[in-house]
């Protein structure tokens, strides 16, 4: 009998994972019989947008935390695959911070390419999976959602692939039951227009306060006041944009900061991150982690120490994104066709993870946070065939976009950098980012 494999999700790290057996397969190798379960009627994960908030058409959470208008915060030259570059699919290469669509359909190129969409299964939720230790099998319970059917399956090996920025983490600040506007969190932020003349309160210091206070900015917002708890972002922010300390308590539509500062808000947007979330997992199978770089419990950052026969993608905080979920990929394909040994011994595996974090913990910026993940990404490449690049080079793109983004937040996207694949420089783009108000592939790939 085959080997089963099931992955969960059939985003970029689904994605990655699919392409990863399809590379053994056209190399000659027998691979594993592969099952993806996408809760989404398509792929792309969080790339794939919808107007959608709350709950779909069938009744569960809506996955996407995207966006109209989301252009890239980070240089493509940091995340391109290494077996598929933008020139190769576009047929030349384009501007440094692409678009949402224009990324979606760079993803969708390669799986395109790889022929790998038979191997999954759409609009297809998993409801559980269970472990049964004699026979070595995980059971996996899903929902065909459109023809309101449950069925259950037997696998060797499962892998978590479906993201950690779906389940916001919504905090509650005195008054917000009687605040008078317009109350969400990142995750249902959709347009930006929405927003137009309106002052916006924002609470968070990561990239979605950046970035969605930035879109609602370009789009025509009256004013942007962001609330910290620990430091504010400290950049050079436009004449009508504000840092305050974290709020105290809400009145009609005027918040108190804990300096006793007051400002009016039409809404609040919540940008207070996301939670690790696998409703479909028992605890025994479940990832319990903090967002950080050395997530907790994976050896190697994607074996679970408990069941190593379980894996998870992509489940760590992100400088790399798609070549590192491919890193990731690749080795545990190896893993799982036996050219990886896993050690026996757990207390093996928990040192490793133990000595992760303690490399994480070792760093004192961002820049050690790059090259940590960088050194990471080095570290699976060199144990499996995945096409080697220059990991080093994709650093230095990211110190350039940080230096970039000091100089000028409202501008750093009018940059251009070198692809560490195919060695060519990124040409400007043909409008500043503040002004391209129309964010479609067509528009952005017109030279």
């Amino acid at each position: 009998m085959k080997k089963r494999i099931a992955i969960i999700g059939a985003g970029p790290s689904g994605l990655a994972q699919l392409r990863a057996f399809q590379s053994a397969k056209q190399k000659g190798a027998d691979i594993p019989e592969i099952v993806c379960f996408e809760k989404q009627s398509n792929w792309g994960g969080l790339w794939n947008y919808t107007w959608r908030t709350g709950l779909d058409e069938y009744g569960e959470p809506v996955h996407g935390s995207m966006y109209r208008y989301l252009w890239s915060n980070g240089p493509k030259e940091g995340l391109e695959f290494a077996d598929y570059s933008f020139e190769e699919h576009f047929g030349k290469q384009i501007a440094s911070y692409p678009p949402r669509a224009v990324l979606f359909d760079y993803i969708e190129g390669r799986v395109k390419k790889a022929g790998v969409r038979d191997w999954i299964r759409f609009s297809t939720a998993v409801r559980n999976v269970s472990y049964d230790i004699d026979r070595a099998k995980f059971t996996v319970t899903v929902k065909d959602l459109p023809k309101d059917y449950m069925y259950s399956e037997e696998f060797d090996h499962v892998i978590v692939a479906s993201g950690h920025f779906s389940t916001p983490n919504v905090p509650e600040f005195q008054g917000m039951a009687s605040f008078n506007g317009r109350v969400l969190h990142a995750h249902d932020f959709r347009d930006a227009r929405e927003f137009a003349g309106q002052d916006i309160l924002i609470v968070g210091t990561s990239y979605s306060a950046e970035d969605i206070g930035s879109q609602c900015w370009k789009y025509g917002c009256k004013s942007v006041t962001v609330s910290y708890r620990t430091a504010p972002m400290g950049f050079k922010w436009p004449s009508n944009w504000k840092e305050v300390p974290i709020i105290t308590k809400l009145e009609g539509k005027t918040a108190t900061f804990k300096d006793g500062t007051t400002a009016n808000a039409d809404a609040l947007i919540l940008c207070t991150g996301y939670q690790h979330h696998f409703p479909f997992l028992p605890d025994e199978l479940r990832l319990k982690t903090r967002n950080r770089l050395a997530a907790a419990d994976l050896y190697k950052g994607v074996a679970y120490v408990h069941n190593p026969r379980l894996f998870y993608l992509g489940m760590q905080d992100q400088w790399f994104t798609f070549n590192m979920f491919d890193a990731q990929a690749w080795w545990v394909r190896d893993a799982i066709m036996g050219r990886i040994a896993i050690p026996a011994d757990k207390k093996v595996l928990l040192k490793d993870v133990t000595d992760r974090v303690a490399g994480e913990d070792a760093g004192a910026d961002a820049h050690d946070a790059i090259h940590y993940q960088g050194e990471y990404v080095k570290e699976l490449i060199a144990e499996t065939d995945y096409p080697s690049f220059d990991v080093d080079g994709a650093c230095e793109a990211f110190f350039e976009w940080k230096e970039h983004k000091k100089k000028d937040i409202m501008g750093f996207r009018n940059n251009a950098y070198k692809s560490v694949i195919t060695g060519t420089m990124a040409p400007m783009h043909h409008t500043p980012w503040k002004d391209a108000l129309d964010d479609s592939m067509e528009s952005y790939l017109r030279n």
